[in-house]
């Protein structure tokens, strides 16, 4: 059982995430808290598996909340309506395992619980490409130069696309994807997808 915590400040909100969460055979809602304060006390004490947290709230905001959250186990994904691109980066760095939008589809959000939990770091599509766009950004820059086309690759894979995703959205081969995928998991030395999207949003996908 995956324990979710709902940190919104729209008491709306986190009834409606609630709801629909509550009725997933693999998740349960454990709290709620209203500002990014009651965030970390509650995360402190019911120490939940995935923090769902809204960047804009009282007391303590969302890039605070992260900051204080920094070395505990539960996986945080940012969930906000403000499509600043200038937050993504940021949200990332100081610890989060997602960045999404409240738009985001309601089961598109269920599979995004289960992949951060599972390890997987994710991103929505259009915060995958504010990263890529703004590479600085206060980022330590990566120090292995990818081609362009391995960045485009990179921005996807942190996205949570597949091979076959990928491969569509580029309009090319599957197997040249994997070619790609390869080649950027040799460059950044890692051994895995989830490492490499987890390297590239830390270092704003430079």
């Amino acid at each position: 059982m995956i324990r979710v915590l709902i940190a919104d400040d729209h008491p709306v909100v986190r009834q409606g995430l609630r709801t629909f969460l509550d009725l997933q055979d693999d998740i349960t809602v454990v709290g709620e808290a209203g500002d990014g304060e009651q965030a970390v006390e509650l995360v402190g004490e019911l120490r939940p598996d995935v923090l769902l947290l809204d960047l804009k709230m009282p007391v303590l905001d969302g890039l605070g909340t992260l900051e204080r959250l920094t070395g505990v186990t539960t996986r945080i994904v940012v969930l906000t309506s403000v499509s600043d691109p200038s937050d993504v980066g940021p949200a990332m760095r100081a610890g989060a395992a997602g960045f999404l939008y409240k738009d985001v589809d309601p089961l598109a959000l269920v599979q995004a619980v289960r992949a951060v939990h599972g390890g997987q770091v994710l991103l929505a599509p259009e915060a995958a490409e504010a990263m890529l766009a703004s590479p600085s950004n206060g980022a330590a820059p990566m120090p292995v130069p990818l081609t362009e086309r391995e960045r485009e690759v990179l921005a996807l894979i942190a996205a949570g696309r597949s091979n076959r995703e990928i491969a569509r959205s580029l309009a090319v081969a599957e197997k040249t994807v994997k070619t790609h995928v390869s080649n950027v998991l040799m460059k950044l030395g890692v051994q895995d997808r989830t490492q490499a999207a987890l390297y590239a949003v830390r270092h704003g996908l430079a």
